[in-house]
């Protein structure tokens, strides 16, 4: 389903002032109000959760500026030019970075700004005379939000602030991830009970959080928890739902022709144009091809093993890296001309070749348009396979292979030589299978580091790149946070 509306443009200024439109997808940035006078109306309300939604943009959202969850995984390096953020970015590739990293302090304080905005809606709202049901509606969207940065935060750190208030005390405790867990897992759940669906949503409030999103990230939380059952009864509701479904052809799933489309479950909406006041987001900006055409700074290069651990024939190689010399939209890909084209090793191995996330493509050959690309945090591909796994999990693989080839199916495009059937179920085989389509399907879209870790498979895969049991299975805190927490906040194990 395409929507009448194109844009998911929710604007607000930085915590603690908040700024708003007329509506919640098409305006620039109109003006700021204090929090002790805002929000005290209906359409303050509106704005305010509206506030929410636009951390979601801001380029620290995304761990911190750089694809580092990508560049931490077999998928990808460090990318761009080869001294380019050298010594910012490149320590992730190699598990070398250290409490006072460049990036995790962004990271860090732009999830307490999106759960500073979500606090405000969640303790205000219920003060002010308006609709009962809008009231109901925009608090579980701030929950829906405020979980997804708790999610991030106790994912990258484990131990974390739980700050559930307007006004925490000034030396809070850390909590446990089964704290944290429990939280945000709450407030997921508040969000499925009173939240909409897709379908039920007017045009022009396309993109907002729904009932579905928030099975969904249930589903993704049970399964870092392992608990199967759960993770089996949320990918299903959503299966159920009838609201989603795969697009026909793999590279829409994450394009222009599939924004707010039938295989987006909760997706990231912005303008075409540079700057994120004006409405756009720099995630692919960031990532966009080097040189010629530019459209952006190149990291988040596709490794030789991404590339090579596709089955033959599988049209997602293609929907997923961006040669040289490819042609997309029209415009010819020839990039930059100060990256080698070949890297070699002092072996004479090849171990680099130029080469681009296909994923954030959008179609165009300037860099303002490359801020337009719509992030998908959540797509249906995903939650098929996380039913997958689930049902393996709880002894049912008959019921697991058909979600996971109904993935493959759509991968083939309707060539039957490619990309056959999984039929095994022996519960190791297709464990494996499943874990090999996530990869294939999902790869370059901030996914992959996480499945390592929660399945316990970081040692083994990532250990040659420098990746230490025991302590990378987290970020460390960052150095300027435990110094000004006078004591509150201690550093995670081996940091």
């Amino acid at each position: 389903m395409k929507p009448a509306i194109k844009y998911l443009l929710i604007l607000a200024g930085t915590a603690p002032l908040f700024t708003g439109c007329e509506k919640f997808l098409d305006k620039p940035l109109q003006g700021s109000l204090t929090q002790e006078q805002f929000p005290v109306t209906q359409s303050d309300a509106i704005l305010a959760t509206n506030a929410c939604y636009t951390t979601l943009r801001d380029w620290f959202y995304h761990s911190g500026g750089y694809p580092i969850l990508d560049i931490m995984s077999d998928d990808a390096t460090k990318g761009s030019n080869p001294n380019d953020q050298l010594s910012t970015v490149g320590p992730y590739n190699t598990f070398q970075i250290t409490p006072s990293q460049d990036g995790l302090d962004r990271w860090w304080n732009t999830l307490y700004v999106g759960v500073k905005r979500a606090n405000v809606v969640i303790d205000k709202l219920p003060d002010i005379q308006m609709d009962t049901a809008l009231r109901t509606r925009l608090i579980a969207e701030a929950r829906f939000i405020r979980a997804i940065m708790y999610f991030d935060l106790v994912r990258a750190w484990g131990h974390v602030p739980l700050v559930t208030s307007l006004n925490p005390p000034l030396k809070l405790p850390q909590s446990t991830p089964d704290e944290v867990y429990d939280f945000l897992i709450a407030d997921f759940q508040y969000a499925a009970a009173h939240l909409p669906e897709q379908s039920d949503y007017a045009p022009e409030d396309m993109g907002r959080a729904t009932r579905s999103a928030a099975l969904a990230f249930l589903a993704r939380v049970s399964l870092f928890r392992h608990d199967y059952q759960a993770a089996e009864q949320y990918a299903m509701a959503v299966i159920n739902s009838g609201e989603y479904g795969l697009e026909p052809v793999f590279t829409d799933a994450n394009s222009v022709n599939g924004e707010n489309g039938v295989e987006s479950v909760f997706e990231i909406g912005a303008l075409q144009v540079d700057g994120t006041d004006n409405g756009g987001d720099q995630y692919a900006n960031t990532q966009g091809v080097r040189g010629t055409p530019n459209r952006g700074w190149g990291f988040n290069r596709p490794t030789l093993d991404l590339r090579a651990f596709f089955e033959p024939g599988d049209p997602r190689l293609k929907g997923t890296i961006i040669d040289l010399g490819d042609t997309l939209d029209g415009v010819v890909i020839l990039g930059d001309g100060t990256t080698p084209n070949q890297t070699f090793d002092q072996y004479g191995n090849l171990i680099e070749v130029e080469c681009y996330n296909r994923k954030v493509w959008v179609p165009g050959n300037n860099v303002p348009t490359q801020w337009g690309h719509h992030r998908r945090l959540i797509r249906y591909a995903d939650v098929l396979l996380m039913a997958a796994e689930a049902l393996n999990e709880n002894s049912k693989p008959a019921e697991a292979l058909i979600y996971l080839n109904m993935v493959r199916e759509r991968a083939r495009q309707g060539n039957n030589s490619i990309l056959p059937d999984i039929t095994t179920t022996d519960y190791t085989e297709l464990q494996d299978a499943i874990m090999n389509e996530r990869r294939m399907e999902l790869a370059l879209e901030g996914i992959r580091f996480w499945d390592l870790v929660r399945t316990g498979r970081a040692p083994e895969v990532l250990g040659p790149a420098g990746f230490v049991e025991g302590k990378n299975e987290l970020l460390p805190i960052p150095q300027t946070e435990i110094d000004i927490s006078q004591g509150s906040l201690i550093q995670n194990p081996n940091w």
